[in-house]
């Protein structure tokens, strides 16, 4: 498969108002307690009494529930009718948006926490992008403040030549197959849902592309903005991190 073909595709085709309206999960996935409540209670531990800037905020999974919590969030993203999700849950004066990417859209003010959840860095498909990423958080952090990545750490054992596919997911109804490319660290993930109700022949078909990124890979990028690794951990409940670790939690202080 040639996976330049995907270039075309601008983070606006992908999340478009069809994948907005079904981004959300309450209960379950990402939304289940028992992975959001932890996300959320490191996210305002870490924030302390300082504002939070959260990029590529969706229709607000984690930032609402962290506003809740008394942190002052502002949201960066790019796709109009996440946005537009979001808004049907709270307002503006509640948590306030710009309407930009994350490698270069610049809020005001200054903040204790900058946080990307979810893998939502390996959206930006070029290490230049990435790098960016982190120079923008940096740009918005105070003196002392941290930027927080949750990621996956790539698993490309098994992969041989310079693609590779994968079955990453297979249950009742959906079947996630990975392809990757070693080469430009580009992984394209397809999703194939069937209908349960309807003819189970019948598919449909979505394609995600991601940049995977090593945790060696993101620290260096960490540097070139200014910042360190302060921890890094297996999971949002601190979790130690280890060799078999499938992804990481990492803190970088300013």
């Amino acid at each position: 498969m040639d996976l330049t073909r995907l270039d075309h595709l601008t983070q606006d085709d992908l999340w478009d108002a069809r994948a907005a309206s079904a981004y959300d999960t309450p209960g379950r996935g990402m939304e289940a307690p028992e992975v959001l409540g932890p996300t959320v209670d490191r996210l305002a531990e870490l924030a302390g009494d300082g504002a939070a800037l959260e990029f590529a905020v969706g229709t607000g999974r984690v930032a609402i529930p962290l506003a809740e919590r008394g942190v002052s969030v502002t949201g960066i993203e790019l796709s109009a009718p996440m946005i537009g999700r979001l808004r049907e849950k709270v307002g503006e004066q509640t948590l306030p948006v710009v309407h930009g990417d994350m490698a270069t859209t610049r809020v005001e003010g200054e903040f204790s926490l900058v946080y990307l959840v979810f893998n939502t860095i390996s959206n930006l498909l070029t290490q230049d992008e990435q790098v960016a990423c982190f120079r923008n958080a940096a740009a918005h952090l105070r003196p002392g403040g941290c930027f927080v990545v949750e990621l996956w750490v790539p698993d490309l054992t098994g992969s041989a030549g310079r693609e590779s596919a994968r079955v990453g997911v297979a249950q009742d109804g959906y079947v996630l197959v990975d392809v990757l490319d070693p080469v430009t660290q580009r992984l394209t993930s397809h999703h194939f849902r069937f209908d349960q109700d309807e003819d189970r022949r019948a598919a449909t078909v979505s394609r995600t592309p991601h940049r995977y990124v090593w945790p060696a890979e993101l620290d260096l990028m960490a540097q070139l903005a200014g910042l360190h690794l302060e921890s890094r951990h297996a999971d949002w409940a601190g979790g130690e991190f280890l060799a078999d670790s499938g992804s990481h939690v990492s803190v970088y202080r300013r």
